[in-house]
């Protein structure tokens, strides 16, 4: 029996270049408003791919993205908002993308169906059973994805995937897979809606999890966020002086520079 992609069903809405515009954006939210019961459905399955990838991370491994599309490139936002946001460094947590960087903002063709460039692209920045690899797919049929995941598990590497599709060759080829179901899209198959926002989601509660469970969050503060713009350094200004109960916003600001994060600058304030 051939593999259903729910993913690529006919939308349930018709003749969309005859709708209104507020009824195509009603409509749309609608649609959107549905992924989060979705993505609630797939909690117990993201449990289980958090703890092991926390585990890894907590010995000292890395956590590697991999996909094609608008699913690499939702892969590589996450991963590179890591190190400002929680001070880690780069290379903590790895974005790759089917047709490398190139691929972020330009399509490029064929490049998800070459099933053994993943390992090639993994293989490039010496991945290892110390590290865990999670796939992202909507379709869960991506070559490239698969190929990459079938190549980790042979050489004892933890794996997760993250597609929309329900029993996906993807899923078949991770450890710990992550189906959220969110249905036909919209616009017919444009993946880069529903499926994306689900897997926006998820790559959000994955990586959030994991940096609290490594400590890089105390109470609910971004307290080892890098200070690469005025804005943080506001921000951390403000947080420094709540922690330390302090007053003097020029005071806190020059501690907070000198030492480079509000947990440095708070650890010397109480010495």
């Amino acid at each position: 029996m051939a593999f259903k992609k729910i993913t690529e069903q006919p939308s349930y809405y018709r003749e969309l270049e005859k709708m209104p515009v507020r009824e195509l954006l009603v409509n749309i939210n609608h649609e959107d408003a549905t992924v989060s019961a979705a993505v609630a459905k797939a909690i117990p399955q993201i449990v289980k791919l958090v703890e092991a990838a926390a585990d890894k991370m907590l010995m000292g491994g890395r956590m590697f993205y991999i996909g094609a599309g608008t699913s690499g490139r939702l892969g590589i936002v996450d991963a590179s908002e890591c190190p400002p946001t929680y001070g880690v460094p780069y290379g903590l947590v790895i974005g790759i993308i089917a047709g490398g960087e190139k691929a972020i903002t330009t399509a490029v063709e064929f490049a998800e169906d070459d099933k053994e460039q993943g390992w090639k692209d993994l293989q490039a920045h010496n991945v290892s059973d110390k590290d865990v690899v999670i796939g992202i797919a909507a379709s869960g049929t991506t070559p490239y994805v698969i190929g990459a995941l079938e190549e980790c598990r042979k050489n004892g590497i933890i794996t997760g995937s993250i597609s929309c599709n329900p029993d996906s060759p993807v899923s078949a080829a991770a450890d710990f897979p992550i189906e959220v179901v969110v249905g036909p899209e919209f616009v017919t198959g444009s993946t880069r809606m529903k499926s994306g926002t689900a897997q926006k989601l998820v790559l959000n509660m994955i990586s959030t999890t994991i940096m609290i469970q490594l400590g890089r969050v105390e109470d609910n503060k971004m307290v080892n966020m890098q200070l690469t713009n005025d804005k943080l350094v506001d921000r951390g200004t403000q947080m420094l002086m709540e922690r330390v109960k302090m007053n003097d916003y020029e005071k806190a600001k020059e501690l907070l520079l000198k030492y480079g994060s509000v947990k440095k600058a708070a650890d010397s304030f109480s010495k």
